[in-house]
């Protein structure tokens, strides 16, 4: 616990909330935020969740069963709501006794909250939109997460700080919010938390991590990067529907344009449904991924990163990322206070 008892007292309701020292998330990342990496960052006091992502539903359970091996602190499991065994997931998540569930990718439906909730997992919801933050309460969220169009891998389209006005600022009290998107340092932190946020969710930040699995060479080009490298992805038409990625850009973002055209080629001569395209979009985002982060392919792979990549300065131990954020949240409060003397 850190000593600064202002700190604490901003952090107090999502330490309570999540069940940890810090409420700090390490974001699921698809092939990063494996038993590893999540256990080190629970075990070093902060909140981490697996990525379910399109794993087969054996792979998830194994390593839920993994993770509760390496940590007896809280964690959570990420949920893909669009993926292909979503519902195979809910099931196991349910069996498993999971202390959080995170609802991701689309929104859930009433009754699978209500049965994250009935297995006794607190459940957390993205919310892109006021009246979506509200429909999610309706359901039973637990909690919400705030991701900004600055954060890394799948994205939306809106600002962080648009969401924060529009939502934070409006159901902050009701429930906790956690927010995510470009969130690199301790003193953006304190600030969220002086704005009411109950703490923050980070992605990039941890890939940085030592006990991260990521290849070295995946590491190296983050160092290298700057905030204006990660771009997001377009869509060039809405017949071929494709959430925006927001990624390093590098041979493998030009493919991804190339998988597109063609895809839409074999749509518009009856060779392939949209459903089935979708999916194949997916499955080359989960292989792009594989290849640049585990594999060290950094010119062909996938480079997911948020804009706070150009923030990414050198690799650390994640109780060293801990020491880091809140020795930079504190000071940042003693300056606000200063302010007011």
């Amino acid at each position: 616990m850190t000593n600064n008892s202002d700190l604490n007292k901003l952090m107090k309701q999502g330490q309570e909330f999540l069940g940890c020292e810090y409420p700090v998330i390490c974001g699921a990342m698809t092939w990063v935020s494996e038993p590893k990496l999540v256990a080190a960052v629970c075990n070093a006091g902060g909140f981490a969740s697996l990525a379910g992502g399109n794993a087969p539903a054996d792979i998830l359970k194994a390593q839920v069963e993994e993770t509760k091996s390496l940590t007896d602190k809280p964690f959570g499991v990420n949920l893909i709501t669009i993926a292909p065994a979503y519902k195979e997931h809910l099931k196991i998540l349910n069996e498993l006794e999971v202390p959080v569930i995170i609802f991701a990718g689309s929104f859930p439906k009433k009754n699978e909250v209500e049965a994250a909730k009935a297995a006794g997992a607190k459940v957390m919801c993205f919310a892109s939109t006021e009246s979506i933050a509200n429909r999610m309460i309706r359901f039973g969220a637990d909690a919400l997460i705030l991701e900004g169009s600055e954060a890394g891998g799948h994205i939306g389209h809106v600002s962080l700080t648009v969401l924060l006005q529009q939502v934070l600022l409006k159901v902050r009290g009701k429930i906790p919010v956690f927010v995510a998107g470009g969130i690199a340092r301790g003193e953006m932190m304190a600030q969220l938390l002086m704005m009411g946020a109950s703490g923050v969710q980070m992605g990039t930040r941890f890939v940085m991590a030592e006990e991260c699995i990521a290849h070295d060479k995946f590491k190296d080009v983050f160092i290298r990067a700057n905030a204006r490298d990660a771009i997001s992805t377009p869509q060039y038409d809405s017949k071929l529907p494709v959430v925006a990625v927001r990624a390093l850009k590098n041979k493998g973002m030009d493919e991804f344009g190339k998988l597109q055209l063609d895809l839409l080629q074999q749509m518009g001569a009856g060779e392939i449904g949209r459903e089935d395209a979708q999916i194949k979009v997916e499955e080359f985002w989960m292989g792009a991924l594989r290849k640049a982060a585990i594999d060290g392919n950094v010119d062909e792979g996938s480079l997911m990163a948020g804009q706070s990549v150009g923030l990414m300065y050198d690799i650390k131990p994640v109780a060293k990322i801990f020491d880091d954020l809140t020795a930079e949240a504190a000071s940042e409060i003693e300056r606000v206070k200063g302010l007011f003397v």
